[in-house]
């Protein structure tokens, strides 16, 4: 296989990988907490980037130490993200994740026309400032916790045909590429009806709060009993 092809093969498997049933569950009950179609946008990229981080600290240590993960323990790993989408649900249904949006959310700096202020920013803190700091704690969380999960054997398939170092852990990139880029793209399409529904009804945001929050948890359920019932984690 030509290396181009192998790489766009990557990019391709990752953009297919961003829309993964619990991947899209995951950022749904985040992204209903977005007032502005950048920060739904910002959202599906911190999930890319955790995600990502992941499969390339992974990816690497496979490649150097000639390594395989256990089938059992990427079945405990698929089951921290059952759990994962869990606890997202009983976040969004407690109101804890509306409390601690206003409590890390954008920062502001009050002050009178007399005083001088000097604040020496840089564009990381201000965008962190702007949108707030736990919107990009729990995005990049939930996406360490999926990039520990099922991307392993989905990226092996791949690495198992290339022979050269360099060039697997170059592919590992570009699939994360294409894992951000997907994942950017779903949560801005998500973001147009959720924003547009806030404008026009005034209890739309609760509502959609509370479905994602129940979808999340039910598919937690659902998910973690197919890992332990039907793939046997236990046995």
């Amino acid at each position: 296989m030509q290396p181009i092809t192998v790489l766009i093969l990557g990019f391709l498997l990752g953009l297919k990988h961003a829309t993964d049933a619990d991947h899209v569950v995951a950022v749904t009950t985040i992204v209903t907490s977005q007032k502005k179609l950048v920060h739904a946008a910002l959202v599906g990229a911190v999930w890319g980037i955790g995600h990502t981080l992941m499969i390339l600290i992974v990816g690497v240590a496979l490649i150097l130490f000639h390594i395989s993960i256990p089938e059992q323990a990427q079945l405990f790993f698929e089951l921290f993200v059952a759990v994962a989408l869990i606890i997202l649900g009983v976040l969004n249904l407690s109101g804890v994740s509306h409390s601690l949006m206003h409590r890390f959310g954008p920062h502001q700096h009050p002050h009178t026309h007399d005083e001088a202020h000097i604040h020496p920013h840089n564009h990381l803190t201000d965008i962190i400032g702007t949108v707030g700091l736990f919107h990009f704690i729990r995005p990049l969380i939930v996406g360490l916790i999926h990039g520990l999960a099922g991307s392993a054997a989905i990226t092996l398939l791949i690495l198992g045909s290339i022979t050269d170092g360099r060039m697997a852990a170059l592919y590992l990139g570009i699939f994360g590429l294409g894992t951000i880029t997907g994942m950017m793209l779903i949560t801005t399409i998500m973001g147009i009806p959720i924003l547009a529904g806030s404008k026009k009804f005034e209890k739309f945001d609760l509502i959609v709060t509370r479905v994602s929050g129940y979808l999340s948890i039910l598919y937690g359920v659902y998910f973690g009993y197919h890992i332990v019932a039907t793939q046997g984690l236990f046995r």
